[in-house]
């Protein structure tokens, strides 16, 4: 890989989280190829759908999600690329009257093609990997919440974004990869096959 194509691919992966977390709806649909797909704790489906739908949710003002997003290990060929991204979801929410932070550690892993000359997603998939709880203002709220609240419904590997999604009324969808799961394994294998595709 060229290193234009490793500059290129690198602001394509942090260009999605800006766009993502201020609201550039055309900047953000035009990082995924017109087939794209995005799959998320939340989401599984087009990436145009995936633009419609943070669209709506999207706080103009306020604490908003935020992703931190890592460099990217890069797999090439020819065409087509493969990356993985480490990246960080902070998000704020108030649970049962109490406000929190959520981080959730996770990566990307992204099948990528070249498409009219440039770098576009074409299938984005997350796999989680841990997260947690924080007080916005440490205390006795906070401590009753974590003590009361059971949150064993949502598995570990994403359970307090989990739970944060399920409180603000979003379903969490099917088949979500988690960090050394059978599944993510397999899904890493099926796209180094994809990759390796002429």
């Amino acid at each position: 890989m060229s290193a234009a194509d490793m500059i290129e691919v690198g602001q394509l992966m942090q260009r999605w989280g800006l766009a993502r977390d201020q609201g550039r709806w055309d900047v953000l649909e035009a990082c995924y190829t017109p087939e794209g797909e995005m799959h998320v704790t939340w989401y599984s489906g087009s990436a145009r759908g995936f633009v419609e739908a943070s669209r709506r949710t999207f706080k103009q003002e306020g604490p908003r999600t935020k992703h931190l997003i890592g460099t990217p290990v890069i797999e090439l060929n020819g065409d087509r690329a493969l990356a993985e991204t480490t990246i960080q979801i902070l998000g704020r929410a108030v649970i049962s009257g109490v406000a929190v932070d959520n981080l959730s550690y996770a990566r990307f892993i992204d099948r990528l093609v070249r498409h009219d000359g440039a770098w576009r997603i074409a299938r984005r998939v997350a796999v989680y990997e841990k997260d947690r709880f924080d007080p916005v203002i440490p205390g006795p709220d906070f401590d009753r919440l974590m003590a009361e609240t059971d949150f064993s419904a949502v598995p570990e590997a994403y359970r307090f974004i989990g739970h944060r999604l399920l409180d603000m009324g979003k379903a969490l969808v099917p088949g979500i990869l988690t960090d050394g799961s059978p599944a993510a394994e397999a899904y890493r294998a099926e796209s180094e096959a994809w990759l390796a595709t002429d």
